[in-house]
Order: structure tokens, then sequence, then C-alpha cells
């Protein structure tokens, strides 16, 4: 299994393991939504097999994959690689999930755009057999 340390954000804190499984990420939020610029960004952390629930952004999103190893995927779509260097734009509204590979942690910097439309709506977790269909 591979690890790393080059992190150079803090861990952050636990995720709620009511939207993630498989494993532990931790999420460190580096810009708050807390001002006119609509936007939120944190530092995610997986795991290897961690992942996020099923879940949509109101106001889209990007990810900027710093470390690691993982996996995105849209609904009704074939599963994505990810790789340090990676961009996703994810367009308002697309139902997603992403999380590290089941051998690698994975790091990810989101940005939550346009976040007066929402900032995420969680639904119900990726099960064992969608994960491992990749």
């Amino acid at each position: 299994m591979e690890t790393f340390n080059t992190n150079i954000f803090p861990k952050g804190e636990k995720a709620p393991s009511d939207y993630f499984s498989g494993g532990i990420a931790w999420v460190h939020i580096l810009k708050p939504n807390e001002d006119n610029l609509n936007c939120q960004i944190g530092n995610v952390i997986f795991e290897p097999g961690c992942r996020n629930n099923w879940h949509s952004h109101g106001g889209g999103q990007i990810l900027i994959v710093t470390a690691g190893k993982g996996y995105y995927q849209e609904k009704g779509k074939p599963v994505q690689i990810l790789n340090p260097g990676d961009i996703v734009n994810i367009p308002p509204d697309v139902i997603h999930w992403h999380g590290a590979a089941p051998d690698n942690d994975l790091t990810h910097i989101a940005i939550n755009t346009n976040t007066q439309n929402g900032i995420v709506e969680w639904m119900e977790p990726v099960t064992d057999e969608e994960y491992n269909n990749i």
C-alpha cells in the first residue's frame, strides 16, 4: 500500500461517517463559505478504500487531485481514475461520488462554486458492489 506524507495543509477533522464509507476521510476547510465570493474550498484526504456517498452540488464543484490515486464517477457513467494533477469539473446538480483507490490514499482540493445555489446534497452510500465493480 502506498501512502504519502507531503501534504502542505493540516489533516483536518474526521469527516462524518454518515457521508463516507470504506474507511476514514479528513476535511480541512481552507476557505469557508462566509463572504460574497460564493465558494468554499477544502482539502480532503481519503484513506485507501474510503469514498463519499453519492451526492450533488447545487453550484457545481471542481476537484484538484494533489496526491495518491482515486476514483470519480457520475451516475450512469464509467468510473474515471484520478491521479495527481487531474482536475475534475463537476457541473451543478450532477450526481457523483469520489474517493481513494483500494490500495492508495487520495488527497484532493474541493472547490464548491456558486454556493448561493447550495453546497451539497447527500444521497445514499456507494455500495461495495458499485465500488468494487471498477
